[in-house]
This record gives C-alpha cells, structure tokens and sequence, in this order.
C-alpha cells in the first residue's frame, strides 16, 4: 500500500469516528474508524521508513593506484 493508501484510510476513518453518527447492532463503527486511522498512521511510518532507506546514498567505491602502477613499473 502506497503513501496515499494510508492517508485515505486516515481520512476515511477519522469520518467515520467523528462525522457519523450511524449506530449498528453488529458493528462498532467508532471503532472501526479507529481501527482504520491506526492502520493508516502505522502504513504511514513504515512507508516513510522504507523511502528513507532508498534514499541512502553510497558513496562509489575509489581505486587506490599505487606508486609503482604510476610509474609503469
């Protein structure tokens, strides 16, 4: 799941927690805002974790040249 995949899930259960007012008698729908709003702030952290991971940059490898390969020996 991508970036955006997360921020919706945010988005989608933070409507559902705090704009709704449904109430059903099998469902917790509070509840499964929540749920949603921690899974999504849980993808968040690790999609950010993995970006910053790729981003690393390693330095390329130099060659050392010894005096005698200078010289044509």
């Amino acid at each position: 799941m991508g970036l955006g995949g997360c921020i919706i899930l945010v988005a989608v259960g933070a409507v559902l927690t705090f704009a709704t007012d449904w109430k059903m008698d099998t469902v917790n729908v509070d509840m499964v805002g929540w749920i949603m709003m921690i899974v999504g702030v849980i993808g968040v952290i690790v999609y950010a974790s993995i970006a910053r991971r790729r981003r690393l940059v390693v330095p390329p490898s130099t060659t050392v040249v010894s005096d005698d390969e200078r010289r044509g020996l």
